[in-house]
């Protein structure tokens, strides 16, 4: 017989360096199907690997590998990403990432198939994440959650961002020299 806690919603808070593994990696475990990133900063990256931490993958290698298993991948961010991030573009963006950039943007959230979400602090940055060390990394706070209650209002509001649903009436049109532009490589 499922007991209470097999039905509940869960939410779990976030806290510091669990961002990497509760959050970030855990949400690329479990994508069959889309993933929606929003952060306002977009850095390389790197996402340690095996037991010792001494190897990392670039995030954008780890968006290629979601890629041959045709996941949909939206990154919708706010500031240009940075350097290392772009000349990694260069060499091939992944061919189901599709990036859009809206400076207005300052939530950080992660939904994974519509049916788990973080939403916190982090940006998309090894400071953010945790993936730097204990003395480089950011305090950082956020939720995990299964619940549709909290995930859809928040998926509806960032798709809105993401299809233009905002721009007409955007009072920041001056600063944004494209709407919803994405990567011209």
């Amino acid at each position: 017989m499922r007991s209470f806690a097999d039905i509940a919603p869960m939410i779990k808070p976030i806290l510091n360096d669990e961002h990497l593994g509760d959050a970030l990696k855990e949400a690329l475990d479990i994508c069959r199907y889309r993933l929606f990133i929003a952060t306002a900063d977009v850095k390389d990256l790197h996402i340690p690997s095996g037991s010792r931490r001494r190897s990392a993958t670039s995030i954008l290698d780890v968006f290629k590998s979601l890629g041959r298993k045709k996941i949909e991948i939206n990154l919708l961010h706010s500031g240009i990403p940075s350097g290392p991030f772009l000349e990694r573009l260069k060499k091939g963006i992944p061919p189901t990432l599709t990036m859009r950039r809206c400076p207005r943007v300052h939530a950080k959230a992660v939904i994974v198939d519509g049916l788990w979400m973080y939403l916190g602090s982090a940006n998309l940055t090894g400071a953010g994440l945790g993936a730097k060390s204990a003395k480089r990394r950011n305090f950082e706070t956020g939720i995990a959650t299964d619940e549709t209650a909290l995930i859809d209002p928040v998926a509806d509001m960032l798709e809105a961002v993401w299809t233009g649903g905002h721009c007409a009436d955007c009072g920041r049109k001056a600063h944004c020299p494209e709407p919803l532009e994405e990567p011209r490589l």
